[in-house]
């Protein structure tokens, strides 16, 4: 009976999602929900809708997004970060809070032949799950343009910067990211309460808009226990 009731649901689950496609509900190109928006729409688990989702594909109704070969993974389950961490991470079903820790005008010379300006808005997260562990520490910077300026007095919309930088008018369209490890620096430790030197993944992101506007570059230190870095390859992937 359970695997009966768990069939009939993968299927309601395929059935809307092909309804949806072809009726142009969902556009082709058009970036699906978190797995966890779509489990808790379907009323489905994970297991389920990752099954439904695998069955579309085998008929060549989704698709995994060309050109990337590679993503983070956080306890298993991929993030999507162009919707930024927060919501990634929220995707997820973790329960992961965050703390700003700066949010200030600052000059960086260094990345000025880059990024076209030495002016930047800081922003220093750190992401803390429940059991108090701090499992990341975000420094990102965002040009001081079209109101953007105004960040350190104004603050974030809905404590996000992905919201506040649409609101703006910076909307993600393509960049670059490179994922690494590195020991953590004595400040690093002591903002993440881990030993100095224990070795972290880091991920450095930069962002450009549909406009080819630069509009965020992110240094993360990610904790090894949850993020994991995990590259697909092959025809099938």
């Amino acid at each position: 009976m359970t695997r009966q009731v768990r069939f009939d649901k993968k299927t309601q689950v395929i059935n809307e999602l092909v309804r949806r496609i072809k009726t142009g509900q969902m556009n082709t190109g058009e970036l699906l929900p978190g797995e966890n928006i779509l489990a808790q729409e379907f009323n489905v688990s994970r297991g389920t809708l990752r099954e439904a989702l695998l069955e579309l594909k085998r008929r060549n109704f989704i698709a995994t997004q060309t050109g990337v070969g590679s993503i983070v993974t956080y306890d298993g389950i991929s993030l999507d970060q162009r919707a930024g961490w927060a919501q990634a991470l929220a995707d997820t079903g973790a329960s992961v809070h965050t703390q700003i820790l700066r949010l200030a005008p600052v000059e960086r010379a260094d990345l000025a032949p880059r990024l076209g300006t030495a002016d930047f808005i800081a922003l220093d997260r750190r992401r803390v799950a429940a059991d108090g562990r701090v499992v990341s520490l975000e420094r990102a910077l965002i040009p001081t343009v079209d109101g953007l300026e105004r960040l350190p007095q104004d603050g974030l919309i809905d404590d996000s910067l992905t919201v506040t930088l649409a609101a703006h008018g910076f909307v993600g369209d393509k960049g670059d990211q490179w994922i690494g490890a590195e020991p953590l620096s004595a400040e690093d430790a002591e903002l993440m309460s881990h030993p100095v030197g224990s070795v972290f993944l880091k991920a450095v992101r930069t962002t450009f808009d549909r406009r080819e506007r630069f509009m965020e570059h992110v240094e993360s230190l990610l904790d090894p226990v949850h993020f994991r870095l995990h590259l697909a390859f092959g025809s099938s992937t």
